[in-house]
């Protein structure tokens, strides 16, 4: 089982920017000393959301930093971008890094990013499988031309080329009926944001198998990001995980802006309608407090024991061979981001890397269901 570290650097009211982010720097420079497997950078712009507007430059400052843990995305949201540019800035990457780089890819859910570039977003869907394609077609081949849609491109090739077929380590988050047989033509795997109980992301990864396997493609065992909160004592673990994640709701809201319903109208993104109801609810205290109680419950939260525990069942409901932990979220201190961080790796890391009961064969659980939350990174 591998273990790696995601950075969601939230914008914080009085503080700098900058001062933020290097609290988040050092987070991240101890991902390989702690024995950490990848580090991973998500990408978010306009709002404070997540500070990480581009991150392939942010994994390029780790990869002179580190010399041994895997750098990934989480993810990076291909119809804001060029197709030849993502497809570089990979290349240049992967031979800064000396090939030890993955890559997860999404359409995005907030409107205010969409219009901050200024692109329809009635055409996320089809120009994610376009510029997916386009992306790699360009690793994948010493040149290449393509005449599509949203892109015509003359016979090209980009330089430098990639050291270690990154293409062959791409990954989709939320892969939809639609899209799902495209990406496993491609060749990707699927990336899970765990915003919902884990049985229901079980389905959703079998359905993503079933439709691979139909067109020949057997896909890795998806990606998993999720929450910890790892402490001595199970009160304190999980009073930290519903103060800091409970924070989340609105900056979250700010962001995506669900509560006013209006992506219940935009072409490709009808689902997100419904949880209007729920994000206008939480301003009221009970109903925030029963969504954070659901949603600290979907995460890895407890004791060092509690968090063995609730990774292997995780491993063993949805097949994953890789989780990706943020250990510091919804404007937490440094210093208790440090602490939760450094519990896990001192006491839960190493038992989940090389115990053999964490590549047990899966087995189904429940937990409750709830059709209309939504949490992403």
């Amino acid at each position: 089982m591998k273990i790696g570290l995601s950075l969601s650097i939230l914008a914080e009211a009085g503080r700098p920017d900058a001062a933020v982010y290097r609290e988040h720097l050092a987070l991240g420079d101890l991902a390989e000393p702690l024995g950490f497997d990848s580090l991973f950078a998500l990408e978010h712009h306009f709002t404070g959301y997540s500070m990480s507007p581009a991150p392939p430059q942010l994994l390029s400052y780790f990869a002179g930093r580190t010399q041994r843990i895997a750098l990934g995305t989480a993810v990076i949201v291909l119809p804001w971008h060029d197709p030849i540019r993502v497809a570089e800035q990979i290349a240049l990457l992967d031979v800064l890094c000396g090939g030890r780089c993955l890559f997860g890819f999404g359409r995005g859910a907030a409107s205010v990013e969409y219009a901050g570039f200024r692109i329809p977003m009635e055409e996320a869907r089809a120009r994610f499988v376009e510029a997916a394609r386009i992306v790699r077609l360009a690793l994948a081949e010493p040149s290449f031309e393509y005449d599509g849609q949203f892109y015509q491109i003359p016979r090209t090739a980009i330089r430098p080329r990639p050291m270690s077929h990154p293409e062959r380590r791409f990954y989709a988050s939320s892969v939809s009926p639609e899209s799902a047989e495209v990406m496993a033509q491609l060749g990707f795997g699927m990336m899970v944001i765990m915003q919902n109980e884990w049985p229901k992301a079980a389905e959703d990864i079998a359905r993503f198998r079933a439709i691979a396997e139909a067109v020949g493609h057997s896909p890795p065992p998806p990606v998993i990001l999720t929450n910890v909160s790892c402490a001595e004592s199970r009160a304190e673990a999980e009073d930290r995980a519903m103060q800091w994640l409970g924070r989340k709701w609105d900056s979250i809201d700010a962001h995506y802006h669900f509560s006013d319903g209006h992506l219940g109208s935009v072409k490709g993104y009808e689902s997100y309608g419904k949880m209007a109801r729920t994000y206008a609810k939480m301003k009221d205290p009970e109903a925030r407090a029963k969504a954070t109680e659901f949603y600290v419950k979907i995460q890895i939260v407890g004791t060092p024991d509690d968090c063995l525990q609730q990774i292997a069942e995780l491993r063993a409901v949805t097949g994953t061979d890789h989780l990706i932990a943020d250990f510091s979220y919804g404007g937490m201190p440094h210093e208790d981001g440090e602490l939760n961080m450094r519990l896990f790796g001192d006491k839960v890391l190493t038992v989940a890397q090389r115990d053999p009961a964490f590549a047990g064969p899966a087995t189904r659980t429940r937990r409750d269901a709830r059709d209309d939350l939504f949490a992403p990174a």
